[in-house]
């Protein structure tokens, strides 16, 4: 028999240990599943032992997460077979000649982008390569081209064939699916708060974003040409979620279908080798052992979190502030920013949403201002949907947000952290507006599941 402690003391000792573990700059895998080892042999029993095969066996066996590797495959091949560039390319030379046409271009193509990468990090430090030094050569203000990079690349978390969707729908038992469906009109409503926002700022003042030079500009025909050559990427991207959307495969023989598709567009770019394959096999490999490993070790430690009366403390507490679900919704969100400033998201994912879940589902959400609510049947999904919006934040919020390093690690010298950290700031605001949307109008996200699923 372990040692016997209260559940408040053992919360203060689980987070405050793993938040110092992290700090130290610990890799967060071995941190969450070493310190469960610890507590359960310190404060557990021998049933509780039991937790380490039993919470690591059933995501070693599902089938879901099998599309995890397929769909970072189909990304790195993407990456390798130059599309990104030439995406990037095409778009600017339609665009360019609007005020802050480069931008705009730089979200529109990390918005494509985020249709075929479900991953962040590959967008950012793309777009970081390419669009950020097309943006300074041409005067754009610095903080207009990072923070374009940096709100574009974070799609990639929201818009399916989003990584995070998919361990979303494992760890609650939801539809991946119905969650990819959820998510593509918030994704295309941020996407498009984004382009407002850059495309109002260079017209309140063009010396924030000028227009391409007319010498620089195309022809009409030049520009159909263009479009010509991303036939193939955008036919696979619309081939992928079309055989998802309409039921005709589930998501991991999408990411299947994905897989060889990319392949193929590789071929077709004549960018197809040995070195290729073998660099996107490597790149996937470590990828998905990330992944896996932060998932082993997490859901052991919440898993004797949750064991040890972790979750009903949890439910007690929120309960016991005396704020409506609302509010109670409001205190969750601020808990994951405020997570999402120091972990990555799967971490953040295996931590709360184990805990988060069934307090939502015990809820009822009547609706704010009179506005329609959510169905109990509907509230796994609206909640899933809502939880991914927020974790965007995550990746732009100061001071240990991923992307803000993706960029600093493929930006030019003159570009500091500073110049990063307030580039950020009015994304940031513009994901809050988006968050507040979808919370206050669910219809955003149900709509859409509702139309094809009936």
């Amino acid at each position: 028999m372990g040692l016997e402690i209260g559940i408040g003391w053992l919360t203060l000792l689980m987070f405050g240990s793993l938040v110092i573990l992290l700090m130290a700059g610990f890799p967060l895998a071995f941190v969450t599943g070493g310190l469960a080892c610890i507590f359960l042999f310190v404060f557990g029993d021998a049933r509780m032992l039991n937790i380490l095969p039993s919470r690591i066996f059933p995501y070693m066996t599902d089938y879901q997460l099998s599309a995890i590797p397929l769909f970072i495959f189909m990304a790195s091949m993407l990456e390798r077979a130059g599309i990104i560039e030439e995406m990037f390319d095409v778009i600017y030379k339609i665009l360019g000649g609007l005020k802050g046409g480069l931008a705009v271009s730089t979200i529109i193509a990390s918005t494509i982008l985020a249709a075929m990468v479900g991953v962040i990090g590959a967008a950012e430090v793309t777009m970081g390569i390419i669009a950020l030094p097309a943006m300074l050569r041409r005067h754009y203000s610095p903080e207009l081209a990072c923070g374009s990079i940096l709100a574009g690349g974070t799609l990639g978390i929201l818009i399916p064939p989003s990584i995070l969707a998919i361990l979303f729908a494992v760890v609650a038992q939801q539809s991946v699916g119905e969650l990819f469906i959820g998510a593509v009109v918030p994704g295309l409503m941020l996407s498009g708060l984004y382009i407002l926002y850059v495309t109002g700022r260079s017209y309140l003042n063009p010396a924030m974003g000028p227009p391409l030079p007319p010498e620089e500009r195309v022809s009409t025909r030049e520009k159909f040409r263009l479009l010509g050559g991303m036939v193939p990427p955008i036919t696979l991207v619309v081939l992928v979620l079309g055989v998802i959307f309409t039921g005709v495969a589930t998501p991991v023989e999408a990411a299947g279908i994905g897989t060889f598709g990319a392949i193929v567009v590789a071929a077709l770019h004549r960018r197809l080798s040995w070195n290729a394959l073998r660099a996107a096999a490597l790149t996937t490999l470590k990828a998905s052992t990330m992944v896996l490993w932060i998932i082993f070790g997490a859901s052991i430690f919440v898993g004797f979190y949750i064991v040890s009366g972790g979750q009903q403390f949890v439910t007690e507490s929120l309960l016991g502030t005396g704020l409506g679900p609302y509010g109670i919704l409001l205190i969750m969100m601020i808990m994951l920013i405020i997570l999402g400033m120091f972990l990555d998201w799967v971490g953040i994912l295996l931590l709360a949403v184990p805990i988060f879940a069934p307090i939502m589902l015990a809820l009822s959400w009547d609706g704010l201002f009179g506005l329609p609510g959510v169905a109990p049947g509907d509230v796994r999904l609206w909640f899933g949907v809502v939880y991914m919006v927020n974790m965007q934040m995550s990746f732009l919020s100061p001071p240990f947000g991923y992307a803000l390093f993706y960029l600093k690690s493929v930006a030019p010298p003159e570009i500091t952290m500073g110049v990063i950290f307030r580039s950020a700031i009015p994304f940031l605001f513009l994901q809050a507006v988006g968050l507040a949307i979808c919370i206050i109008f669910p219809e955003i996200i149900l709509w859409l599941p509702r139309l094809v699923y009936g």
